[in-house]
């Protein structure tokens, strides 16, 4: 017969349960970009409204090993969030700001690009 894992939770060493749930924090932070889309409840259809594409490219877009910065800035901006890239150092974190908004020419803006 097998036992529920609330038992079994209450039988394990505070160490190993404090380690698991460790683990589990690290797993949510961590996560593909469909398993993104599904946590956040948010289809593919209603996605690719959003980012005004079709579905199937939202669904290859998910596949994709690499893909354009700005590619990714809009997949994440399409589900509510916001892309931070963030480099580590053994002396710490930095935010790079490289890949900021490109600001598009408007039709009466007179700058040179």
């Amino acid at each position: 017969m097998s036992k529920s894992f609330k038992i079994l939770k209450k039988k394990m060493p505070v160490k190993a349960l404090q380690q698991a749930e460790k683990k589990t924090e690290q797993l949510l932070m961590e996560m593909a970009l469909p398993e993104l889309r599904q946590a956040r409840q948010i289809s593919q259809e209603r996605l690719a409204e959003t980012l005004s594409i079709k579905q199937a490219n939202v669904s290859r877009l998910e596949r994709r090993s690499d893909m354009y910065i700005s590619t990714l800035r809009s997949f994440i901006e399409g589900m509510g969030g916001e892309l931070i890239i963030i480099a580590r150092f053994p002396e710490g974190e930095i935010h790079v700001n490289q890949f900021g908004e490109l600001r598009l020419p408007v039709k009466d803006d007179k700058s040179n690009y």
